[in-house]
């Protein structure tokens, strides 16, 4: 590459991207260990316009930034942003960016910063990245959530070739301009889909943009060393190290993340207990630990909730699933359930934040709760007379072994044979005969963990209501699509709560409980940032002790 490389006479300080030790001066500052961990499986793709897999999702959140990011109390900050304006109308965003944030690609490897290997990250990265993102060539899973950008559609459909709503005034001044205001764009500019592509060099890569290690290019934290996968074979890593030149304005405290890849949860959990690892995300709760070496990051992401197959004629039945909810005493289940579940009644988990905190601060739920013997009989009593039946067969709910410990749905099906006289059982099953099972139809009852793709209650409620295996209304997806033009955050909390009663009354995602996703880690770590909706393990403010 042909670009000349711009120095800076002046170290930048923001204290938006600093973190304090949390331990005292004399246990050091923590800084320059090289962090171990575990990729489940290769990364399908390190093209941040591209990818959605969890391993993805780590890599390329240590090895990009951009304009914007979410701190670990989930509050949004700038990142390659030095600051940002929004117009009144909230439909133009112009973004002043930092001068110190360097592409760095180590052509020599020498893991130097030569003269010729970095160069400024500028506006016409993120214009060249967006119009990527909404190009129908490239097929990307995001594109969607970014079709409030002005002429984003029009890009999609493939009748304009450039997206007239990003543009570059000069170097360091990118404007932004939607079609509506969305008081969730902010959120979507911290996700991987938003980070820059410098042109000249995905056009080097000819075709292969994020598929091996010559074919990535570095403006975060760390740039891949090794990027090693035989698909037959074993001591298949990634191996990362601190991007120098990026490091001297923006601190990045260990010195290197080594990754082996594995093909399986357990080959991941096995190496954290042997002690190669750092630390380890997961869905299940293991109270085995020893909590003298070890703690847990948890946060509820999920919600679990019975869904019914539409097929099938007993459980589309409208009654029938109103007689469910009814039937179902929470409270009850209390008494029973460990940490890492928790009762449901609303839709949203308390993990989604909003406004800086969780939205079930903002929105009571137990304000949801039906519990109702009374109601539970008459709308199963009338359920039978409209399908024309003495009684019921005994049905089982399908769960994943990943999901859920079984033993307290059993609770529940003890109180569905008290009321109805009728057995509701369990069967359990590995998460891919799971999601198997849901598209060949091969079930009655599921207990289906609906979550987001990053920390948004718009993109919960949206793949709730794009899941093929939840029917909601018409009324009811339409209010769900509407909240994209929300210009108010203030205003999501009434409009949350109105689509949560909707979804509720019409019974098609039952929930039942609201369950955490975890990222254990040695007591010796602190600062890793762990994004439970995306899978990113992000180890730039990393620090470790002995």
């Amino acid at each position: 590459m042909k670009i000349k490389p711009v120095f800076l006479a002046a170290l930048i300080l923001c204290t938006s991207f600093s973190a304090s030790c949390k331990k005292n001066d004399d246990k050091g500052s923590g800084s320059n260990y090289m962090f171990n961990a575990c990729l489940l499986n290769n990364p399908e793709s390190l093209d941040p316009q591209y990818s959605s897999d969890a391993s993805s999702a780590t890599v390329i959140s240590n090895l990009y930034s951009g304009l914007l990011k979410s701190d670990s109390t989930g509050t949004i900050i700038c990142d390659g942003a030095e600051s940002y304006t929004v117009s009144d109308d909230g439909l133009v965003y112009t973004f002043k960016l930092r001068q110190d944030v360097f592409w760095f690609f180590d052509k020599n490897d020498n893991d130097k910063a030569d003269d010729d290997e970095y160069f400024n990250v500028t506006a016409k990265d993120y214009v060249f990245a967006f119009n990527r993102l909404l190009s129908p060539v490239t097929q990307s899973p995001h594109s969607e959530k970014f079709l409030c950008i002005k002429g984003a559609q029009n890009q999609l459909s493939g009748s304009t070739s450039q997206l007239s709503g990003v543009t570059s005034t000069d170097d360091y001044t990118l404007t932004i301009t939607l079609e509506h205001p969305n008081a969730d764009f902010p959120m979507l500019l911290t996700t991987n889909a938003a980070k820059p592509c410098n042109e000249e060099f995905f056009l080097s890569t000819k075709g292969r943009y994020g598929l091996d290690d010559n074919s990535v290019m570095s403006n975060g934290a760390f740039f891949i060393r090794q990027w090693f996968y035989d698909p037959y074979g074993s001591n298949n890593i990634l191996y990362m190290k601190r991007n120098a030149v990026n490091s001297e304005n923006n601190t990045v405290h260990p010195s290197y993340l080594s990754f082996s890849i594995e093909k399986s949860q357990s080959d991941i959990v096995s190496s954290f207990k042997k002690g190669k690892t750092d630390c380890f995300s997961s869905m299940s709760f293991d109270g085995s630990y020893n909590k003298n070496k070890h703690y847990y990051n948890a946060e509820k992401t999920i919600t679990l909730g019975l869904i019914f197959n539409p097929e099938n004629e007993i459980y589309s039945n409208q009654n029938l699933r109103k007689a469910i909810a009814y039937s179902i005493d929470k409270e009850a289940v209390k008494k029973e359930i460990n940490s890492d579940i928790s009762v449901a009644y609303g839709i949203i988990p308390s993990g989604i934040k909003l406004l800086g905190q969780s939205y079930r601060e903002l929105s009571d739920h137990s304000a949801f709760s039906c519990y109702n013997k009374d109601e539970a009989v008459r709308f199963f009593e009338r359920a039978k007379k409209e399908l024309a039946i003495e009684s019921l067969s005994s049905e089982k709910i399908l769960v994943s072994t990943s999901s859920l410990n079984s033993k307290y749905l059993h609770i529940l099906s003890q109180q569905w044979q008290e009321l109805f006289g009728y057995y509701i059982g369990v069967e359990e099953v590995s998460d891919k005969e799971f999601y198997s099972r849901l598209e060949s139809g091969e079930y009655s009852i599921a207990l289906y963990p609906a979550t987001a793709d990053y920390n948004s209650g718009i993109s919960f409620l949206k793949k709730l209501e794009q899941c093929p295996y939840i029917n909601l209304t018409a009324q009811c997806s339409q209010a769900i699509n509407q909240l994209d033009c929300i210009g108010n955050s203030s205003e999501y909390v009434e409009r949350f709560s109105s689509i949560e009663k909707q979804i509720l009354d019409e019974n098609c995602f039952i929930p039942i409980f609201y369950k955490n996703t975890y990222l254990v880690i040695k007591k010796e770590n602190e600062d890793v940032v762990y994004d439970a909706f995306s899978g990113a393990v992000n180890y730039q403010n990393a620090k470790h002790y002995n």
